[in-house]
């Protein structure tokens, strides 16, 4: 899954396609490169990222939206929103997926979307708003805590009749450094909940805080978590840089 941020302040800066021909090229390339998914976001959660209304959110989503499904009517888009209204408007614009990070929790209105539209809806774990995760830090186990959450609200996803529905641990999101690390080493025991997960560390602190440097930095990094995640049974690498995750997709397959 290709990350395409319409944002002018997503955390790594090379990621950010905020004008429409910019955003068609970056598509073109990624598909080109083996990505299976395009994810279009334009609200940053990075900590510290200015906020903006739904309707700025959808006007700076739309038109890329459009112009991608136009161009390669074969992508598959998923948007990266909070945002019930921002959703509806996206799959409405030609997007087929939903990428909530926050489980619902900042828009009540989120499932009942959901479900009405009936489309995937990925379903990420994290606590508080991007500016108050930071803070919002302490488990009871992390693993567990993580696993209770989703298993939760899963139930409340198949209960309004959202059939095809993705997960995400959250990487990153309301979780210390150690703490991602603990749920990565644990990844596979989602498999318990019979579900696809997907894995989003692409260049992020977690990474660069080990290795020095920062995001532009973290390649390297994130192929070596990219690969164990597949180890433990990720199904989808969302990530700023698909040639180098196709490569690791496509090697670990060799050993199966």
């Amino acid at each position: 899954m290709g990350i395409i941020n319409l944002t002018p302040d997503s955390f790594y800066s090379q990621s950010r396609k905020p004008q429409v021909t910019d955003a068609l090229q970056q598509a073109e390339k990624m598909l080109a490169d083996g990505a299976a998914f395009l994810d279009l976001g334009a609200y940053s959660s990075r900590p510290g990222a200015v906020d903006i209304s739904a309707q700025e959110e959808i006007d700076r989503l739309l038109p890329a939206v459009e112009a991608i499904a136009q161009a390669f009517p074969e992508a598959i888009m998923s948007i990266d929103t909070f945002r019930a209204s921002v959703a509806d408007a996206a799959v409405k614009g030609g997007a087929h997926i939903i990428n909530d990070i926050s489980g619902g929790q900042l828009d009540e209105q989120m499932f009942e979307t959901a479900a009405r539209l009936q489309v995937p809806y990925i379903l990420m774990h994290m606590r508080g708003t991007p500016t108050t995760m930071t803070q919002l830090t302490d488990y009871n186990d992390i693993f567990t805590d993580v696993f209770d959450y989703l298993q939760q609200k899963y139930a409340e996803l198949k209960r309004l009749g959202v059939h095809d529905v993705v997960l995400d641990p959250g990487f990153g999101f309301a979780k210390k450094t150690e703490q991602s690390y603990e749920l990565l080493n644990r990844m596979q025991d989602f498999d318990m909940l019979g579900l696809p997960v997907l894995v989003g560390v692409s260049r992020k602190r977690m990474i660069y805080h080990l290795t020095g440097g920062e995001a532009a930095n973290a390649l390297n990094g994130t192929t070596v978590i990219n690969t164990i995640a597949l180890t433990k049974g990720a199904n989808i690498l969302r990530v700023h840089d698909v040639k180098e995750a196709v490569e690791a997709v496509n090697i670990y397959q060799m050993l199966k």
